[in-house]
């Protein structure tokens, strides 16, 4: 049995006398702060639909639209890293309003945008967004969860993502179908394209109202020396059952006399913390297996190994489908067979889907334009490991890491690494995204590169990842401070 601030296991958080007897108020709370990721998905795969159409209607080459496509991903590095510090000094709530704002702007601006440079500025915005989301959720769903459902209600991030990218997909397909094409005049004059922009609105005001409606976290009150409201959150959320040691936990973990920092991250026996390098090595191999490429240009993708591009925006809807599934299959499993095994076991299913589409393409005919082509069996071999992959990533890795990455930091310096983690993530996500285009041409070399870091992933948790399944954060607080702070000698 688990114990620590947020008491007990599954069974006695869920049965305590608050009233609180089916987890409907964590559910509720996780599933507001994880909306952020639902833009977050809309947001990056929303331009998939819109790739051909940009490099069309303003005139430009492959190197200058990779930048457009990963402009966002730049502005998502930044806002991931200063997100945790502004979390710590604002509050958690107050930096998911600030997110659902730039993710309005960002709609419109794009949307209207009436050439290369004011989309790629807006197009930064949202990314900063993006990037201030992808740190929030992560950090407020884990200070406001039991350890016992603490992976499922983490889970919901990734969930909220990919729904996001089916949202996103599945608008694209609509618009560009209601209008003829994508370069078509749909409504006020603009081109469907536009609109596939300018609806990420609604989600956007929908994120910033629904914010309103829930509890700061009871860590950073405690941290904000707000001990009478932390009290009134933590007893919504747990009920009055060690509701004092709780707090008092809490409160010692945190426990400091300046203010929060990037110093943090630094031990005092000298050196960065282990786990900080542990998160970011996580974030960076989630990016370089190539997954985004799945997203961003399976239209172009598939376009290339002959399928037209009806029916290429379909075979995108159905990749984003089974996302969804495969991370329903990991909220179900990550609380009863852990994080460290469904990592493990998608590292060797996407080393296997990876290779075998890089051999695939490798001994592909290239057309005189330079495209691939994979006529009979080789086609569907290379769709069917292709959401294969989407399988094995989305059961794993997606889901997985974001959770991790909620909750393996220690309290003191949560945020802070988890805006360093998620600031890699992005920019690996950027490097990945902005040298797809140019390397359309040698997809062999490409998918067996992501192949590659797939196994070296495998190496990796097999080495450095610890099991966090049931464990407090307090408790991991104290057993990750206790043994990388022990002086070297020891």
């Amino acid at each position: 049995m688990t114990h620590g601030p947020v008491g007990g296991d599954d069974a006695s958080f869920l049965d305590d006398d608050s009233g609180f007897s089916s987890g409907r108020t964590a559910v509720r709370i996780a599933a507001v702060a994880a909306l952020g990721g639902l833009l977050f998905g809309y947001d990056s795969a929303v331009i998939n639909g819109a790739v051909s159409s940009i490099q069309e209607d303003f005139g430009i080459g492959n190197y200058a639209l990779g930048l457009a496509v990963a402009s966002a991903l730049l502005g998502a590095a930044a806002g991931a890293l200063s997100a945790g510090r502004i979390a710590d000094r604002i509050g958690r709530i107050a930096v998911m309003k600030i997110a659902a704002v730039l993710f309005l702007i960002s709609a419109f601006g794009t949307g209207l945008a009436p050439e290369t440079i004011t989309l790629v500025v807006f197009r930064i915005i949202g990314g900063i967004g993006v990037g201030v989301a992808s740190v929030i959720a992560p950090a407020y769903i884990a200070e406001t969860s039991p350890p016992g459902i603490r992976g499922r209600l983490g889970s919901l991030q990734q969930l909220a993502i990919v729904l996001g990218i089916f949202i996103s997909f599945a608008v694209n397909w609509l618009l560009q179908w209601i209008a003829g094409g994508p370069n078509e005049v749909l409504w006020l004059g603009l081109d469907a394209w536009r609109w596939m922009f300018l609806v990420m609105a609604v989600p956007a005001v929908l994120y910033g109202s629904l914010a309103y409606t829930i509890p700061e976290s009871p860590r950073y009150l405690v941290a904000s020396h707000k001990i009478p409201e932390a009290r009134r959150v933590l007893t919504m959320l747990l009920g009055q059952k060690n509701l004092e040691i709780t707090i008092t936990r809490i409160r010692d973990t945190l426990e400091r006399d300046d203010k929060p920092s990037w110093r943090d991250l630094k031990k005092p026996t000298g050196g960065v913390y282990g786990i900080v390098w542990v998160g970011l090595g996580l974030s960076i191999f989630q990016q370089f297996v190539g997954i985004n490429v799945i997203f961003y240009y399976s239209n172009v993708l598939w376009q290339a190994v002959g399928f037209s591009a009806d029916q290429s925006a379909v075979y995108t809807v159905i990749t984003s489908v089974i996302n969804v599934l495969t991370t329903l299959i990991a909220i179900a499993l990550i609380d009863k067979i852990g994080r460290k095994p469904l990592l493990l076991i998608g590292s060797a299913g996407m080393a296997v889907t990876l290779a075998t589409m890089a051999v695939i393409f490798a001994n592909a005919t290239v057309n005189p334009d330079g495209t691939p082509s994979l006529p009979g069996a080789s086609g569907v071999v290379a769709l069917v490991a292709a959401n294969l992959f989407v399988v094995a990533f989305g059961m794993s890795w997606g889901p997985v890491v974001w959770v991790l990455l909620g909750e393996m930091f220690p309290n003191r310096i949560r945020a802070a690494a988890l805006g360093l983690a998620a600031a890699g993530q992005w920019t690996a996500n950027w490097l990945i995204t902005v040298t797809f285009p140019e390397l359309r041409n040698h997809l062999g070399l490409a998918y067996g590169f992501y192949a590659l870091c797939a196994v070296l992933s495998f190496l990796f948790v097999t080495k450095w990842v610890r099991e966090t399944k049931g464990v407090s954060l307090e408790d991991m607080h104290a057993e990750v401070l206790n043994e990388e702070e022990r002086p070297a000698s020891r």
